[in-house]
């Protein structure tokens, strides 16, 4: 089920398994694109690009556990893995199919990783610094496992404690500018939507989960088969100062996508929020 709150554009789809909320930009009557964005920030990472993409509904979800989505039940640790079903529900209750689906970085190597498994269900693949499915080698198995079950069984500990907090958000906003380098206008954008009002001034909203590591990752050989033979017709969009793995990756992701387009632009691993005319123009050619 779809249900509005306009007119903040604010979204809400009550899936089989979890609700998620998102932001809506644009009229019922254009194309549609689904925007997914990366760990740790929101559909509001979608906000500066909807405004180059006017042509459009653009539909930014937040994941479970960012945003207003809610948190996966129970306490076991989070995977990746679990967003490829988020994906496939959600698409199946759209009133329209999606002209493109759009993803950045988490969500970039979400909507890749459903478009090689499920090619017929994607029109048009849009990645923003985000290639494929992160992999490892099999002998870090173990110590991956041990890792995760012991940040998850303190995390249980600790639970009773008091929620971290700040006095106000424009200590967190200046806490994440240092962390990241991302400008300050885009970190309190994200941060507006991943933390709550209180009292005492600002927790976070999102899982704390989230920043914890996942029990197992895919070794190379999985993800490459599972890559193998995309046909959809795919966009790439990298930032000059973004992640250089990405870079490093693009040979075998030419061997990997039967159609791609790669583009290289001025900016960072927001590529899509510091430059999003640039970013906004390709993907307007790209989809029409």
């Amino acid at each position: 089920m779809w249900q509005s709150f306009a007119p903040q554009n604010q979204v809400q789809f009550v899936l089989p398994h979890i609700k998620l909320s998102g932001r809506l930009w644009g009229t019922k009557d254009k194309p549609l694109i689904l925007a997914l964005h990366g760990w740790l920030d929101n559909a509001n990472s979608f906000e500066p690009l909807a405004d180059y993409l006017s042509d459009y509904q653009i539909l930014a979800i937040d994941w479970p556990g960012h945003g207003f989505s809610a948190h996966r039940p129970g306490h076991y640790p989070l995977h990746w893995i679990d967003y490829l079903y988020d994906l496939d529900a959600l698409l199946a209750v759209l009133p329209q199919k999606p002209q493109a689906i759009m993803g950045h970085s988490l969500g970039g190597i979400v909507a890749s990783a459903y478009t090689a498994a499920f090619p017929e269900k994607v029109n048009k693949l849009i990645l923003i610094e985000a290639l494929s499915p992160l992999f490892e080698s099999a002998s870090q198995a173990k110590s991956r496992l041990r890792k995760s079950f012991y940040q998850h069984e303190k995390f249980l500990a600790q639970k009773h404690k008091q929620i971290r907090g700040y006095d106000s958000i424009n200590t967190a906003v200046k806490a994440r500018v240092h962390l990241t380098g991302l400008a300050e206008p885009w970190c309190r954008l994200l941060l507006e939507r991943n933390m709550q009002a209180t009292s005492d001034g600002v927790v976070w909203r999102s899982d704390p989960r989230l920043r914890l590591d996942s029990p197992m990752r895919l070794t190379f050989e999985q993800v490459d088969a599972l890559m193998q033979n995309i046909p959809v017709s795919t966009l790439l969009i990298c930032g000059k100062q973004g992640f250089s793995q990405l870079h490093a990756a693009l040979p075998k992701a030419r061997k990997w996508f039967s159609n791609l387009s790669e583009h290289m632009l001025e900016g960072d691993h927001h590529v899509h929020m510091d430059n999003a005319q640039a970013v906004g123009q390709l993907i307007q050619r790209f989809v029409d």
